[in-house]
């Protein structure tokens, strides 16, 4: 009872589409090159910052499209297939960094200017100042813009697509909530909250339902 969830800071497509134009004008231009596609690629695939930032080199299959998450939460280890595009921005990175970084010190996916694996420090810190700088203001004194809400996003994006597609949302959430990393579905219900679209779709379905009863 003492203690009260944060309400999810939803980030519209705009807001991603800003926050990562000011990423990609970032200096030195290595950081530009790291943060810009370290938050595209939360915001695409809804992964948690730490699995993110955990990533090393050998993870990520190009040729195949598949990122696999070792350091995920309660040690579950996951595949992600990516998205073509997704594939192409990680290619692109690649090619950045070895021009910009060419000896890094670890084998880390995402490094710093100085060879090193970005820390969930300066990630939060780096996000907190794009969110300033692209004017992204808290909505209530719970829902403040944090790098957290893109996972929220991903996972409200993808119910209202299925929901616009006509699937059958209960039966996908399962698959959700692996792609999530969750032991079990009933954590992923909350990323579903706070969203008057996602609702409204989810009561347009029940009124078909009733109505197809009556």
């Amino acid at each position: 009872p003492p203690y009260h969830r944060a309400t999810p800071y939803l980030y519209s497509h705009d807001d991603v589409a800003a926050l990562l134009g000011a990423a990609r004008r970032l200096h030195p231009p290595l950081a530009a090159a790291t943060y810009a596609t370290l938050f595209a690629l939360l915001a695409v695939t809804g992964m948690r910052v730490g699995e993110a930032i955990a990533l090393d080199r050998a993870d990520l299959l190009l040729d195949e499209g598949l990122l696999t998450i070792t350091g995920a939460k309660f040690g579950k280890a996951r595949q992600l297939r990516l998205h073509p595009t997704t594939v192409d921005a990680l290619g692109s990175y690649l090619g950045s960094r070895a021009a910009l970084s060419p000896s890094p010190g670890v084998p880390a996916l995402f490094v710093q200017r100085t060879g090193s694996r970005v820390t969930y420090r300066t990630v939060r810190e780096r996000f907190g100042g794009l969110v300033t700088l692209v004017g992204l203001r808290a909505r209530s004194e719970r829902c403040r813009p944090t790098i957290h809400g893109l996972r929220h996003s991903f996972a409200v994006d993808t119910l209202i697509r299925w929901y616009r597609e006509g699937a059958d949302v209960g039966a996908r959430l399962a698959q959700l909530s692996t792609w999530l990393g969750h032991t079990d579905p009933k954590w992923t219900y909350w990323y579903l909250s706070a969203c008057p679209e996602l609702l409204a779709l989810a009561a347009q379905r029940l009124e078909g339902f009733c109505e197809e009863q009556r």
